[in-house]
């Protein structure tokens, strides 16, 4: 996979290149399998749930982010990069995209409109970028 897409948002400022670090992977990693774990657990509120399945994904985003050597402070842009740090389908990233905008509608202006079929396509999202993730787990 060619890192030239992620090479060139390091040009104009929106990834930085860091070291990768096995460990900062793993703990990013397992933090996000957990969080998708409870996501699933569906004894809990709609809120929780989407709160968890959300930061499942950024979680397992960022890993893979990480194992390219680059960083973001950026929710929606280490998103983005799944296309090139997981080899994922636009249209499996582009649920995170809506998520994300659900998120912030709810974080910063307090209207969260969620359903079990957004939870239920992150989490099945996140599923996916576990699978492509799971050959530098050790």
């Amino acid at each position: 996979m060619s890192n030239s897409s992620l090479e060139r948002l390091t040009e104009i400022g929106k990834l930085k290149i860091e070291p990768y670090s096995k460990s900062e992977f793993m703990g990013l990693y397992s933090s996000g399998l957990a969080r998708l774990e409870d996501a699933r657990k569906r004894d809990l509120n709609l809120e929780s749930r989407f709160d968890l399945a959300y930061n499942a994904a950024h979680s397992l985003a960022l890993a893979a982010l990480r194992r390219y050597g680059y960083r973001s402070e950026n929710r929606y842009l280490v998103f983005q990069c799944l296309r090139h740090t997981a080899d994922l389908p636009n249209e499996m990233w582009r649920v995170l995209d809506q998520a994300h905008r659900k998120r912030n509608l709810a974080e910063y202006e307090g209207y969260l409109d969620i359903d079990e079929h957004l939870i239920d396509a992150v989490i099945r999202v996140s599923t996916e970028i576990v699978n492509r993730l799971r050959d530098d787990v050790d």
